[in-house]
């Protein structure tokens, strides 16, 4: 019986939008349990472990719009599969990296391998809407917020579960099997989209934006991982890189980001915010959290990502029960105190807090990594134009691992060179403060009460 009808949302599409959209999260959450081991392999501290995070957030926060406004010109189908050959490719070179470089050159390959699912899936949400005439099932929106926050959750768990079968180097491997899959979904089920404007679609790239854009956001994260090194010129070269893309983004005709066109959507910028701040908590969590249950704790990799699962069920029963609400005010609202509280408890957490204590925090944060993610990602859906969804969603993206990016920076000075219980406390305060900011900037926010309604 076919899945699809004219009225209906063609559901063939959701396994190639699902496995697309978690190949970033996966390889965002999955290393955070490999860290000690590689460190210990390679004769790395913390400090420079941490490129093994950055370095893919780096290519994914510069990527994600790119290649999601090649979705909006070309498809989501060429990209997708361009991005699934990439992965697999990355997943042999890490798997047989020889030194940390090498390594490290891998994770970039992967951020750039895994850009382009999630802005595929939101550009099919859409145009599936405008060919039934109608906005698509809320469940479908749940789904993919679910798919992404799920592989989030599990992936520290899966991490340890191959590090005891196979080391660190199984957890690069797992992107052979996820790449195929997705070649193979992609091939058989993503709709064939004819370029018919092959005149011009090189001024239509806009490449001088897209290298203006790079240029800026390199610099700006290349500081963010060192901000005490002193390279204050990176930060110079971003202020002119950004004036140079703005210069050039307002006068040309087909923009890579229209900034007249976003400057005017107040409610998408503060969007995008909220997804920066809600990232460097999401993600300070993630990593710093496993990195001191491991060190400062003395849990193996194994038991720390059993310790993280509960985030998962959490996580999938906030996100299923709120899912058929379109509405994200209260969502987020919700998720804002689900996030001070969590951050609050690891202050009182020490080496030698039982473990229930451990999984306590963790069920706490499940309740906004459900809510906050499904919120920001119905935002976007409701917020942005419709002709630009693939880089409005690569954008959401972007301003969310450029808040990873921090995250990481934040757990590499902090810790210095081992992940202890002062250094969990001095993150903790931090992720606090950025916490009450994300509660501030949804309070303010009265936009947010007629997002999804009618």
């Amino acid at each position: 019986m076919s899945t699809t009808t004219e009225t209906g949302f063609d559901r063939r599409l959701l396994p190639p939008m699902m496995l697309g959209a978690a190949l970033n999260p996966v390889n965002s959450s999955i290393i955070s349990v490999s860290l000690v081991p590689i460190g210990v392999a390679f004769g790395a501290p913390p400090a420079e472990t941490a490129w093994l995070v950055s370095a893919l957030y780096l290519a994914t926060a510069i990527g994600q719009p790119v290649v999601g406004r090649l979705i909006d010109l070309f498809g989501p189908r060429r990209l997708f599969l361009a991005g699934a050959a990439l992965t697999g490719i990355a997943g042999v070179v890490g798997m047989l990296a020889p030194s940390f470089g090498v390594l490290v050159a891998s994770r970039v390959l992967l951020g750039f391998g895994t850009c382009a699912g999630y802005p595929a899936a939101m550009y099919l949400i859409r145009s599936e809407s405008q060919r039934t005439g109608k906005d698509s099932p809320a469940g479908v929106l749940t789904a993919l917020a679910i798919t992404t926050q799920t592989i989030a959750v599990v992936g520290p768990s899966l991490g340890g579960l191959l590090i005891g079968v196979g080391g660190w180097r199984a957890t690069l491997a797992i992107n052979v099997p996820l790449a195929l899959a997705g070649l193979y979904l992609g091939l058989r089920r993503l709709p064939a989209t004819p370029v018919t404007r092959r005149d011009g679609l090189v001024r239509e790239l806009d490449l001088p934006g897209m290298g203006l854009f790079a240029a800026a956001l390199v610099c700006l994260l290349m500081f963010l991982m060192d901000p005490r090194g002193g390279d204050w010129w990176l930060l110079a070269v971003t202020v002119v890189a950004g004036a140079g893309f703005t210069w050039r983004e307002l006068r040309t005709r087909q923009p890579f980001i229209d900034v007249r066109l976003l400057g005017g959507n107040l409610p998408l910028l503060a969007t995008y915010g909220r997804a920066l701040l809600s990232f460097v908590v999401s993600y300070a969590f993630l990593y710093g959290y496993t990195q001191w249950m491991e060190q400062g704790h003395g849990l193996s990799a194994s038991e720390a990502g059993l310790v993280l699962l509960p985030l998962f069920g959490v996580g999938i029963i906030a996100s299923t029960v709120t899912g058929r609400s379109k509405a994200v005010r209260g969502k987020l609202l919700v998720g804002s105190l689900g996030q001070v509280a969590a951050c609050a408890l690891l202050l009182f957490l020490n080496d030698g807090s039982p473990v229930w204590t451990l999984l306590a925090v963790v069920i706490v944060l499940g309740v906004p990594q459900g809510l906050n993610n499904l919120a920001l990602q119905n935002s976007v859906y409701h917020q942005a134009h419709a002709e630009r969804m693939g880089s409005s969603a690569g954008l959401l993206r972007t301003f969310g691992y450029l808040g990873a990016i921090v995250a990481s920076a934040a757990n590499g000075a902090f810790f210095g060179q081992r992940a202890d219980s002062a250094g969990l406390h001095h993150l903790a305060a931090f992720m606090l403060v950025v916490s009450v900011l994300f509660l501030a900037l949804t309070v303010a926010d009265r936009s947010l009460s007629r997002v999804g309604r009618a």
